[in-house]
């Protein structure tokens, strides 16, 4: 579970009652599909056939751009859950990350686990000694992607909810 029992309204658009405003919430999804797509090679080595994740990456930016409806994307982020299941590893979270990017047009507080799943993708790609490595390499890239009007929020954020997210975030 990624989401905390009680919602941030920093993460809640301002027509739901929260403080995020839809270009925010447009910025937290496209940064997700970065952190997706920065790792779908892992899924798309284990399953080259399948474009469900791909998919599901590429239905964020959609949405960004108004070309698809929430709905869409929120059935995307199951197809890509559907995935996940199918493999193990890497390829797992790496599908599981393309989930939870798409997701974010439903629930903006997605984004942190596109990112937290795309770590662990890393890390189970990793050999165990250099595990710790790799997984700031990633955190490290991540962080220089996103935007800077939400790296102050963001970065709070993993302090935050790092422990639910299995300790990956490097904060």
């Amino acid at each position: 579970m990624i989401l905390p029992k009680i919602r941030d309204k920093r993460f809640t658009t301002l027509r739901r009652g929260g403080t995020l405003t839809d270009e925010d919430h447009h910025l937290l999804a496209l940064w997700a599909a970065q952190c997706a797509n920065h790792v779908l090679h892992f899924f798309e080595k284990a399953r080259p056939d399948d474009g469900r994740p791909g998919k599901a990456i590429a239905l964020t930016d959609a949405w960004v751009r108004g070309e698809t409806t929430m709905t869409e994307a929120r059935i995307a982020a199951f197809h890509a859950n559907a995935a996940a299941r199918e493999v193990q590893g890497a390829a797992k979270y790496a599908a599981l990350s393309a989930g939870q990017a798409v997701a974010v047009a439903h629930v903006a507080a997605h984004y942190l686990g596109a990112a937290a799943y795309a770590i662990r993708a890393v890390l189970a790609a990793s050999e165990e000694d250099s595990k710790d490595e790799m997984g700031g390499k990633e955190w490290t890239w991540q962080i220089k992607q996103l935007p800077l009007k939400l790296k102050e929020l963001a970065l709070e954020d993993q302090k935050h909810r790092n422990g639910i997210c299995w300790n990956v975030f490097y904060v």
